[in-house]
C-alpha cells in the first residue's frame, strides 16, 4: 500500500499536549485545518489558518456545542472510499477530510474525581468517538491520531519518508478501537454501579515488554485503573532499567510474600521461589539471615523488604550480590545513593496495602481458561491439631507458623526447614516430596546451617512416613503439615518414634 500525504485535517482535542508543535507542523505540510470549541480557540492562538467546524458544515452548532460535528459533511468527508466515492462527493459539493486528530472528553478521570452524576454524563462524548471510529473504518485513505504521544512519529514518517504509511495507519486504526473498548466499557461499568463507594475496574494502559519469559515471546503489562495504592505493576520505579516479563513476576512473588509478615521482614526470590526468608528485630538483620539461607541462589536475585531500606541494609546489598530488582515500602535518601551505584538495578517502592480489583487467578488452559480465588487463607495458632505425644513449644509454635507462611509461596511439592524465623533450607518444585526434603536438607548443609531442633513445613500431607523419618534423620525437631492422608496413623506413628511434635493444618497450599 502507498504512502498518502494528507491535505485536511481536522482536529478536536480534550488534550492539548504539544498543539504547537503539532500545528505548526500541519501548517508546513500546507495542510487546511479544521478545528471547533476549544481546540479552535487555541489554534487561533497559534495561527489564523484555521476553520471552524460550523464554518465548514455552514450548520450553527446546538445546544452549546453538544451538536456540532454530527453532520453528513465531516462523515462523508471522512469515510469516503478514495477509489470509489469521489463522485458523490464532488455531486454534493463535499471535499475528503483525510486526517482526523482527535481525543476524548475525558470520562474516565472525571468519574475517579468522585463527581456528580450529571457531570459524569456530560462527559460521555459522542462526536468524538464517531469521527475517530469513522477515519478508523477508513484507515486505507485516512490518517486517525486518538493519542498525542503518536504526533512524534507522524511527524518523523511524514518528514523522512515523504508520508504516512499504510502499516502505521493500520496500527492507528487498531489503537482507536482498544481506546473505544475500554472507553465504553468505563461507562458501562460506572453505570452499572453509580455508588460512589463502588470502584469498577478496566485496564487504563498497556505497557510493551521487551519480550515475554523467553526472547523469543511477546509481553504486556496491562495496568488497572483507579488502583489506589502502588502496587506492582504501578509501582514508584525510581532507577534501573526496564523492568522484564521476569523481574515482574519474580517481583511480585516477593512482595507477595514478604507482606506475610508482620515484623521487620526479608524475602528473597529466585524464579519465583523463595530462596531465602527472614524475620528478626531489623530490616538488616532481616536480610543478613535471608541471604545466608542460600547465598548461592541469591545471586541474581529479587530482595524484597517490608520495611523502609537503610543506607546500612543497601550497603550490604551491594557488598554482597548481584541483584535485579529491589523493592522496599520506601527508601532512605543515602540508601538510594548506595543503590544508585549499580545504576542497573531496578529499584522499586511499593504499598504493603495492595490493591485487589480483580480477586482470583487465571490460568489458560487448551480450549479454555481455568478461574480460582485467591489462596488467602491464613490458619490461626488456635486452630493447629497436635496430633503427637509431644506438643510443641510456644517457641516451637512460632517457627511452625513461619514455615507455615513461607511454604505457601513456595511451588509444589514445597517443603520449608525453619530455625529462629529464618529458613535454613527449601527444597521446591519436586515430583516427589522426599526429594524436596532431601533438597532442604542440602542447602542446609551447604550452608552450615544447624538443622537440629528446626521446623519443617509441608505445603501437603505426607502420603508416607518416609518423609517424616527423613525429617527425623536430618535433626527436624517440629513438623507442620495439612494431614488428611490415608496413612496419616503411619506417619503419626514415624513422629512419634522420633519425639517429633506435629502439627495438622486441615487446609494445604498447593502453588503450581
Amino acid at each position: 500500500m502507498s504512502l498518502i500525504t494528507p491535505k485536511t485535517a481536522l482536529v478536536s482535542l480534550s488534550d492539548k499536549s504539544n498543539l504547537d508543535e503539532l500545528i505548526k507542523f500541519l501548517l508546513d505540510q500546507e495542510v487546511k485545518i479544521i478545528s471547533t470549541g476549544g481546540t479552535y480557540n487555541a489554534i487561533k492562538k497559534i495561527t489564523d489558518k484555521v476553520v471552524e467546524v460550523s464554518e465548514f458544515t455552514g450548520f450553527e452548532e446546538m445546544m452549546n456545542g453538544r451538536v456540532k460535528t454530527l453532520h453528513p459533511k465531516i462523515h462523508a468527508g471522512i469515510l469516503a472510499r478514495r477509489e470509489k466515492d469521489i463522485e458523490v462527493l464532488t455531486e454534493r459539493g463535499y471535499e475528503v477530510i483525510d486526517m482526523v486528530i482527535v481525543n476524548l472528553y475525558p470520562f474516565q478521570d472525571t468519574v475517579a474525581s468522585d463527581c456528580e452524576f450529571e457531570e459524569a454524563i456530560e462527559k460521555i462524548d459522542i462526536g468524538g468517538p464517531t469521527m475517530i471510529r469513522s477515519a478508523a473504518k477508513n484507515f486505507k485513505d485516512v490518517v486517525v491520531i486518538s493519542d498525542p504521544n503518536d504526533y512524534s512519529q507522524l511527524i518523523h514518517e511524514w518528514n523522512n519518508q515523504g508520508g504516512i504509511s499504510y502499516e502505521f495507519r493500520k496500527e492507528l486504526s487498531q489503537k482507536v478501537f482498544q481506546l473505544m473498548a475500554e472507553y465504553n466499557l468505563a461507562i458501562a461499568n460506572y453505570l452499572k454501579d453509580i455508588s460512589p463507594d463502588s470502584h469498577q475496574y478496566n485496564f487504563s494502559k498497556s505497557e510493551s515488554l521487551r519480550y515475554g519469559e523467553n526472547p523469543h515471546q511477546t509481553a504486556n503489562l496491562l495496568t488497572f485503573s483507579n488502583l489506589e495504592n502502588k502496587n506492582i505493576a504501578n509501582a514508584d520505579v525510581l532507577q534501573g532499567k526496564e523492568l522484564s516479563y521476569n523481574n515482574i513476576v519474580d517481583a511480585d512473588a516477593a512482595w507477595e510474600c514478604v507482606r506475610a509478615f508482620d515484623e521487620p521482614a526479608c524475602v528473597i526470590v529466585k524464579h519465583a521461589n523463595p530462596c531465602g526468608v527472614a524475620e528478626a528485630d531489623s530490616i538488616f538483620d532481616a536480610y543478613d539471615l535471608a541471604y545466608k539461607t542460600d547465598p548461592t541462589s541469591a545471586f541474581g536475585g529479587i530482595i524484597a523488604f517490608n520495611r523502609e531500606l537503610d543506607k546500612k541494609t543497601a550497603e550490604e546489598v551491594n557488598t554482597r550480590q548481584f541483584v535485579e530488582v529491589v523493592l522496599a515500602t520506601g527508601f532512605e535518601e543515602a540508601a538510594l545513593e548506595e543503590l544508585a551505584k549499580k545504576k542497573n538495578v531496578r529499584v522499586l517502592c511499593v504499598d504493603l496495602k495492595q490493591d485487589n480489583p480483580y480477586p482470583g487467578v487465571i490460568k489458560k488452559v487448551s480450549g479454555g481458561i481455568l478461574i480460582q480465588s485467591d489462596d488467602t487463607f491464613i490458619v490461626p495458632k488456635t486452630d493447629l491439631q497436635c496430633v503427637t505425644k509431644r506438643q510443641p513449644t510456644a517457641e516451637e509454635v512460632d517457627d511452625l507458623m513461619f514455615a507455615w507462611k513461607v511454604a505457601k509461596f513456595v511451588k509444589s511439592n514445597a517443603i520449608v526447614y525453619v530455625r529462629n524465623k529464618q529458613t535454613i533450607g527449601i527444597g521446591a518444585g519436586q515430583m516427589s516430596r522426599v526429594i524436596s526434603a532431601e533438597i532442604a536438607n542440602l542447602k542446609a548443609k551447604e550452608e552450615g546451617l544447624e538443622i537440629k531442633g528446626a521446623a519443617m513445613a509441608s505445603d501437603a500431607f505426607f502420603p508416607f512416613r518416609d518423609g517424616i523419618d527423613k525429617a527425623a534423620s536430618s535433626g527436624i525437631a517440629t513438623i507442620i503439615q495439612p494431614g488428611g492422608s490415608i496413612r496419616d496413623k503411619e506417619v503419626i506413628a514415624a513422629a512419634d518414634e522420633n519425639n517429633i511434635a506435629m502439627v495438622f493444618t486441615a487446609t494445604r497450599h498447593f502453588r503450581h
